[in-house]
């Protein structure tokens, strides 16, 4: 079986409420965070499948369409690229945001509908994001959890990081 990280996508892959964007709704609202590149790159090469695991309530609110999304994920993969660095798959839940789906988290599902396709086991695997839910996400499904961002409180998660550069390097050593 298979490690893996998986990542929120919206604060710990590119920027989201900064003075440059407030939501990612299109491609040309999408920065690529500094070291995400480098860190995903590193993340690979030391073995790890990468997902990205992302609730994307304004397709559901009608902000954006599943087209419009895909066209944002398309960007991303090319920012990635051009660091070296690949993902393995990518899973969204469109629900919005009142929702008690399976998929939106903190519910597991997206985490574990990877897992199963990618023959992941969730114990040696982690789940990475910048907010509470992620962190719950990540709990839900069995994986060790990484709070992303320089905020004090962790919110229960195993282990915090600045940023995915500084996760990608301690777990890789």
């Amino acid at each position: 079986m298979n490690q893996a990280v998986f990542l929120d996508r919206d604060g710990v892959i590119n920027e989201v409420l900064s003075k440059r964007v407030r939501f990612v709704n299109t491609p040309e609202d999408f920065y690529l965070l500094e070291g995400v590149g480098a860190g995903v790159k590193k993340l690979k090469e030391a073995g790890y499948k990468v997902f990205v695991v992302t609730n994307q309530g304004g397709v559901g609110l009608g902000f954006m369409t599943d087209e419009d999304l895909h066209e944002v994920h398309g960007k991303m993969e090319e920012e990635l690229e051009k660091h070296g660095a690949y993902l393995d798959d990518i899973a969204y839940c469109p629900d919005m945001p009142q929702a008690k789906s399976r998929c939106r988290k903190p519910a597991p599902g997206m985490i574990l509908d990877l897992a199963k396709k990618h023959d992941i086991d969730l114990s040696r695997s982690f789940m990475a994001g910048d907010r509470e839910v992620d962190i719950q996400a990540g709990k839900n499904a069995g994986t060790r959890t990484i709070f992303i961002g320089k905020d004090k409180k962790k919110a229960g998660a195993d282990h915090q990081f600045p940023d995915l550069l500084s996760f990608a390097g301690w777990l890789t050593g």
